[in-house]
């Protein structure tokens, strides 16, 4: 363990990446995919020895590491590991080339799951690899919320953070000490180490998340294979459901051989994505205690309710339109299954896009039919923009800054019917209608910033506005299936090869518009906060 402490971050990032390529060369060999199984396999040697060889030249000098440069570090992560997770997706896909497979692995690392290719083109082990590279990815920013972003007060936890520089959460007393075990002073080298080290925080926040991550994603697996999916398909699903990003070997619905039951347990298994506190860390994210006075989740469950409810009676009064215009057809039982499994639809699509994991329902398809009408694309870029919880796997401007927002703008407008009144609450109600919803406004104005300079400099290759307003946004909120969602205008300026699908709006890009866009999905996974963070005269100042 302290050997391994001696490495750079990127360093041990690369050997996971390469223990982790070894999984889709066991799956390929297994297949008899000769050849895609060697690339995997002559990968992983080739990144085990450069990390190996860069790793013995390093590690004699090591160097003492911040939070602050384990935030440049992360930037570094995103934008230099997929150039090494890019290498057997190139060359099992000789006619795309690296570019279009870098892209592809920032798609996928960044749980933004929006792909160049067609699904039904693309060897199966190449699925695989690009859902295991996206699990990996909200692995990643799961340990690094609590390790990196937390200690710097970006990420989500300025909003909770308290402004006098102390802990004012009530904490339980911890337990009697053995008084037989003699206690380390303050100024033991090892106990300072364990604290101050960012390295040391990513180990303990990693020994404590992977455990529940993989648990969870294991045993949605079993889930869904018991349901009538295949292996791949199921193991692809879970793999997207805990990552929320999306990634699917299918080119229909995500629950298309498991039906409705396979869409409830993706359900399920989706709500950690609402909320920090059904993982391990991110304590001081808690508003309440109580898991039912959540503000997260009570904001979640309403929005998604009203999408559900919105969506269903979209499609319910248009059915009846077309029930009036032929009176002789009278309303069958059919017709209310098909108004439940409409209201079914709508409620795990919202979930979905909420959660920015961009799924839709195998009802919802039925729904669309039922009632003649087209998706309501714009309503799921919104559920998209808004997000999921803060410090998950979620990307989007997440619930508690919505939150926060709400409350202040709720109580300006008593302050306004009672200018002399006093608001309750609580210390935690106060500080997010307060500083809480001021920091959410800067987020917020940010975020539609980053969105405006998006769309502008995609526009520049005369990309249509609507085209270029949802791939903005898409890639900011790491939401990538959004742009199949809504009916786009293709660009057929590139290629990526035979398995590309230029119809789907982003295979026919540019490479200009194509580097845009994963330097958005980049910002938009370590948010906005973050990378000016990295702009800031404290960040460079010794």
């Amino acid at each position: 363990m302290a050997v391994l402490m001696r490495l750079h971050i990127l360093i041990l990032l690369t050997l996971i990446a390469a223990l982790a390529m070894l999984i889709p060369a066991i799956y390929a060999s297994s297949i008899d995919e000769e050849a895609i199984a060697r690339n995997f396999f002559y990968s992983s040697l080739l990144c085990m020895t450069f990390a190996g060889m860069i790793g013995l030249a390093t590690a004699a000098n090591p160097r003492v590491r911040s939070a602050r440069g384990m935030l440049l570090t992360c930037v570094a992560a995103m934008g230099f590991l997929p150039m090494l997770l890019a290498l057997p997706f190139a060359e099992s896909l000789p006619d795309t080339g690296l570019f279009n497979a870098w892209w592809e692995m920032v798609s996928s690392l960044t749980t933004t799951g929006a792909s160049l290719y067609s699904a039904d083109l693309l060897p199966a082990p190449l699925h695989l690899w690009r859902a295991l590279v996206g699990w990996m990815g909200g692995l990643f920013m799961l340990v690094a919320a609590i390790a990196i972003l937390a200690p710097l007060r970006v990420g989500g936890f300025e909003i909770m953070s308290s402004p006098y520089s102390r802990n004012e959460q009530f904490e339980r007393l911890p337990k009697s000490a053995n008084p037989r075990q003699p206690v380390s002073h303050l100024s033991s080298p090892a106990f300072q180490t364990e604290l101050v080290d960012p390295a040391y925080r990513l180990l303990r926040a990693g020994r404590e998340v992977f455990p529940v991550y993989a648990g969870l994603t294991l045993g949605l697996w079993l889930l869904l294979l018991l349901l009538g999916d295949d292996s791949l398909v199921a193991l692809c699903r879970a793999l997207g459901t805990l990552s929320t990003s999306g990634i699917t070997p299918t080119l229909g619905p995500a629950g298309e051989h498991s039906g409705v039951l396979g869409e409830m347990a993706v359900f399920l298994f989706l709500i950690p994505a609402l909320s920090r506190r059904f993982w391990p860390g991110g304590g001081e994210l808690r508003a309440t205690e109580r898991l039912t006075r959540d503000p997260e989740l009570r904001l979640a469950a309403s929005v998604v309710l009203l999408v559900a409810t919105v969506l269903f009676a979209r499609h319910f009064f248009a059915a009846i339109d077309v029930s009036a215009a032929n009176p002789e057809t009278p309303l069958l039982l059919a017709d209310i299954q098909m108004g439940l499994s409409a209201f079914w639809g709508g409620l795990f699509s919202a979930l979905s896009y909420l959660t920015t994991t961009g799924w839709n329902s195998v009802d919802w398809q039925g729904a669309r039919a039922w009632s003649g009408l087209s998706s309501p694309g714009l309503i799921f870029a919104g559920l998209a923009i808004m997000g999921g919880g803060v410090a998950t796997t979620a990307g989007g401007v997440k619930l508690l800054r919505i939150y926060a927002l709400a409350r202040h703008g709720e109580r300006e407008m008593e302050r306004i019917i009672h200018p002399s009144s006093v608001a309750g609450g609580g210390r935690m109600a106060r500080r997010l209608r307060r500083e809480g919803a001021y920091l959410a406004f800067i987020f917020f104005m940010l975020f539609a910033a980053s969105i405006a300079v998006t769309v502008i400099l995609v526009s520049i290759q005369q990309i249509e506005f609507e085209t270029a307003t949802i791939l903005s946004i898409a890639a900011l909120t790491n939401t990538g299936p959004l742009a199949s969602a809504i009916p786009l205008t293709p660009a057929f300026e590139g290629t990526a090869g035979v398995a590309s699908a230029p119809w789907e709006g982003w295979s026919g890009l540019s490479i200009m518009t194509k580097i845009v866009l994963a330097g958005a999905m980049i910002v938009g996974r370590l948010e906005t906060l973050a990378i000016l963070a990295l702009f800031t005269p404290d960040f460079w100042r010794r």
